[in-house]
């Protein structure tokens, strides 16, 4: 078994969005598990001192925590250069936060709730691209990797600006990887599948949640898409096949 000394993100530096709860926090500690420096960022701060003294545990490092409500896209564009002042690189970004947004018809839908999702899954994922573009193209292999869903490919009734704002989301990535074939730099897309979070079970509220899988389990797909030897670039790859 690898030790963090040892792991397959041994020396590199990652950030995490969303990494409070749920798929980020899961993702969070298991590339703590594989021996990556974080960088993790959420809205509440409690949650993520919590899993800083997890992470400690496990590896022996201390995270760089970041509170950031990713609608302040000013902060976001200034986070590309305190990065830079700290660390000089970075070799992954997971951009997982995200928002489910109101559920119901598109003409109920609240023009709030549609304008949250899409700064939150879609505006804050490009200005993310802008900012830290420069930090991963100092790596020797930059690796940046998104949180789509089943919802973006096909229409759902119901499911509004989430699923307008990740099928964007896909185009997004897909461009920025077409724009990179050439470097070292590789940008992919996770679908995690059915999963225990709070968003599954705020969109599915009548589901055993006991029926899904917790997000510990889903995790693989996010260390084999940050590893430095994984070459696909514009691919949609499912955490649960």
């Amino acid at each position: 078994m690898s030790t963090p000394e040892s792991g397959a993100l041994a020396g590199r530096i990652a950030l995490v969005t969303g990494a409070s709860r749920g798929i980020g926090r899961a993702v969070a500690r298991r590339y703590a598990e594989e021996g990556a420096d974080l960088v993790l960022t959420a809205r509440t701060v409690g949650a993520l001192e919590e899993l800083d003294d997890e992470i400690r545990g496990i590896n022996g490092k201390t995270s760089l925590l970041v509170p950031l409500d990713l609608r302040n896209f000013d902060a976001i564009d200034q986070l590309g250069a305190g990065l830079y002042e700290r660390f000089g690189k970075l070799d992954v970004l997971v951009g997982n936060a995200g928002v489910l947004g109101q559920m119901s018809p598109l003409t109920h839908t609240e023009p709030k709730h549609w304008q949250e999702a899409i700064d939150v899954n879609l505006t804050a994922n490009w200005r993310l691209i802008r900012s830290l573009d420069p930090l991963l193209r100092l790596s020797d292999a930059g690796r940046a990797i998104f949180v789509t869903s089943g919802a973006a490919r096909g229409p759902r009734a119901y499911w509004g600006a989430y699923a307008v704002s990740k099928a964007a989301l896909e185009m997004l990535v897909g461009i920025y990887a077409q724009e990179n074939q050439q470097g070292k730099l590789r940008a992919n897309l996770i679908d995690p599948g059915r999963t225990r979070t709070r968003m599954r079970a705020s969109a599915y509220p009548g589901e055993d949640p006991n029926s899904l899988p917790p997000p510990d389990a889903i995790t693989e797909a996010f260390v084999r898409l940050a590893r430095a030897d994984f070459t696909g670039n514009g691919e949609i790859v499912k955490a649960q096949d």
